[in-house]
């Protein structure tokens, strides 16, 4: 059920793996809605989500920021990747059919909220991703060798925005014809130039979906 909490509805889901919650702005015409999913420890708070989230409002967006069902039960610890992915997609479901019918969705999110955006990008019907500090490489561990979440990247068909810190300590991937990755100064916490983020994000998003889109 939505609950008004002064001026963002909190609307809650019960996925397949808990409650999840999405907090959605007060209803406005919208051309497009972005949907942005959090970080493994983080919340939906994040500066480069909040630079973000001004820069989709200033285009007309309608933002919304999904806090996963371990957030909700009050984890820091994220549960596997299939859980995330069901509990993403099924809050999509339920806003898709409810709040965001018949806008253009873009979703993305920061480091492991971009993992799940990629990952789901087709299941949700997304037209493009914005990825916030993908976290390319995780941590060597002794014994093992190196690995790439690469893959999940080259997995999305649709258009890509990557905004990585030039110093992320988990790499920077690399562009291809469908995506654009932008560095800007700072480590995967992306707080060191939230002007360039919001600002890249606005282009991006003003080609993306035309003003001409008709809003609901």
């Amino acid at each position: 059920m939505p609950a008004d909490t002064g001026r963002v509805t909190v609307v809650e889901t019960n996925t397949p793996h808990g409650l999840a919650r999405a907090h959605l702005p007060p209803s406005s015409e919208s051309r497009a809605a972005l949907v942005l999913g959090h970080g493994a420890a983080g919340g939906i708070e994040a500066p480069d989500l909040v630079a973000a989230t001004n820069a989709a409002l200033a285009e007309g967006f309608a933002v919304v920021h999904v806090e996963q069902p371990y957030r909700v039960a009050g984890r820091r610890s994220p549960a596997a990747a299939p859980q995330l992915d069901a509990a993403w997609i099924a809050v999509l479901e339920r806003l898709r059919a409810g709040e965001l019918t018949g806008l253009p969705l873009v979703v993305g999110g920061r480091s492991l909220g971009a993992r799940v955006a990629c990952r789901t990008a087709e299941a949700t019907g997304a037209i493009a991703v914005l990825c916030l500090a993908f976290p390319l490489e995780p941590p060597r561990r002794a014994g093992r060798p190196p690995t790439s979440r690469l893959p999940e990247l080259d997995g999305v068909t649709v258009p890509t925005l990557v905004i990585q810190g030039e110093r992320d300590r988990f790499g920077v991937p690399p562009s291809r014809s469908t995506r654009r990755v932008v560095k800007v100064r700072g480590d995967h916490g992306l707080k060191s130039d939230l002007e360039a983020i919001a600002s890249t994000v606005q282009a991006w998003l003003s080609r993306l979906v035309p003003e001409a889109t008709t809003p609901r």
